[in-house]
């Protein structure tokens, strides 16, 4: 059996942009797709402090250092800049690996999107 367990999160981050006019996905600094192993094209779930949405897609790198968030596509329609939001992604696994899984989580400083160190 498998089963579907929190991987990585980004907690409570602020949206800096929103492009309407994007194909798609959530731009996010590279610094905190580090902090929480999260690559390009991972599927991830934001969820929107500010009005309860929750949204999924998909990660597109971002500057290193600029505290990026951006929600791009048919989604910047949801989010503001200014909005706190959850960037959680999953994965499946056996479930006694599952047990033993310590996911990564990171708490930046929402005011600036960096890793309080």
């Amino acid at each position: 059996m498998t089963i579907e367990v929190l991987k990585s999160k980004i907690h409570r981050v602020t949206v800096t942009e929103a492009n309407l006019n994007y194909v798609g996905s959530v731009t996010i600094d590279e610094d905190l797709l580090d902090a929480v192993n999260m690559i390009v094209g991972e599927k991830v779930a934001i969820v929107n402090n500010n009005n309860g949405e929750r949204i999924e897609t998909y990660v597109i790198r971002g500057e290193r250092g600029s505290g990026c968030i951006c929600i791009n596509g048919a989604a910047a329609r949801k989010f503001a800049v200014g909005d706190v939001v959850i960037i959680i992604s999953y994965a499946h696994m056996d479930f006694e690996e599952a047990r033993a899984f310590e996911p990564w989580v990171a708490f930046p400083d929402s005011a600036t999107n960096r890793i309080v160190r």
